[in-house]
């Protein structure tokens, strides 16, 4: 009777030593996921509110702008706001058309472009490519910072998909046409248009509109007269002389054609401007424009025609 109780007791304590870890596990799986959700909830409530006070107040400054500060000293003047109504309605096509063709129908992201950039990332070994949205490159601009990895690129998406909850469509283009970066120290487009052509932004003619909007991508190696010097610039400026003709101040929601501008051999930062250090940076629309659809347009601060084939937003 003894040698089985010593014999339970051996398996006993073999089952103990055993169990106390996979418990310790269970444990720390437990306090992971807490922490997990707990942060994803902190972040969406934080989002959630910055974009209820955006829905009434224009930002002055910007984390980028924190960020070149810190960075590279650039010390840049508060953000001069423009109304989406003074906002030449081709410049708001140009970009919509450009860097987020999906912008009116996207809930913040678009996977099809990010799954296209992974891809491309895969391949070549690094993250080239980011497949933002205006929607992202917005949060980018805000709440975030311009280095490029993963982890800031799911932030990011997070704050994407939070904003779009709460910000209408024309007002998340209102805020990136006036924080996004155009030069060094120049933010937004009432800076740029005052820097580059001493006009405000409701007196640019349509050539120095397509000029500021080709040249978004890579606006601190690059300026509306330099453009041309990088070959994926003087493409999306020769693409944008196609589909904004003189004659044709904006194009018809129905038109069909004209392939947009491609990643063309240097590449350059996702809509926020690359810094001179940097080699690696994303392009600007290779992964986002789609080849048949038209600008989107919209009036007074509100589309009025969406890419032909999906509905109005």
């Amino acid at each position: 009777m003894s040698r089985f109780t010593d014999r339970a007791r051996e398996v006993a304590a073999w089952i103990g030593e055993r169990v106390r870890p996979a418990r310790a596990v269970g444990r720390l799986a437990r306090f992971a996921l807490h922490a997990f959700i707990l942060g994803h909830a902190i972040l969406l409530a934080v989002v959630l509110l910055s974009s209820l006070v955006l829905l009434k107040t224009n930002p002055r400054h910007t984390a980028l702008m924190l960020w070149r500060r810190v960075t590279a000293g650039v010390h840049s003047p508060s953000i001069r706001f423009t109304p989406l109504r003074d906002i030449p309605r081709p410049a708001r096509d140009m970009v919509v058309r450009l860097e987020d063709w999906h912008f009116w129908t996207h809930p913040g992201i678009h996977l099809g472009s990010i799954r296209d950039a992974y891809l491309i990332n895969r391949d070549i070994g690094y993250a080239l490519y980011g497949g933002s949205t205006i929607t992202q490159q917005l949060a980018r601009n805000l709440f975030l910072t311009p280095r490029k990895t993963y982890f800031r690129k799911y932030l990011e998406a997070l704050t994407a998909l939070g904003m779009d909850l709460v910000l209408p469509k024309a007002r998340i283009l209102e805020l990136y046409l006036n924080v996004i970066e155009w030069g060094r120290g120049t933010f937004g487009i009432g800076a740029a248009s005052a820097r580059y052509y001493g006009v405000p932004p409701s007196a640019l003619g349509l050539d120095q509109q397509r000029r500021l909007i080709a040249v978004l991508p890579n606006p601190l190696r690059y300026d509306v007269s330099t453009l041309l010097g990088s070959r994926q610039l003087a493409t999306r400026y020769e693409y944008l002389l196609t589909r904004f003709p003189a004659a044709e101040p904006t194009v018809d929601a129905e038109a069909s054609g004209g392939e947009p501008p491609a990643p063309a051999g240097e590449p350059v930062e996702d809509g926020e401007g690359a810094a001179e250090a940097e080699s690696s940076v994303e392009p600007a629309a290779g992964l986002r424009a789609d080849p048949t659809a038209a600008p989107a347009a919209e009036s007074a601060g509100q589309p009025t025609a969406a890419p032909a084939g999906t509905p109005a937003p």
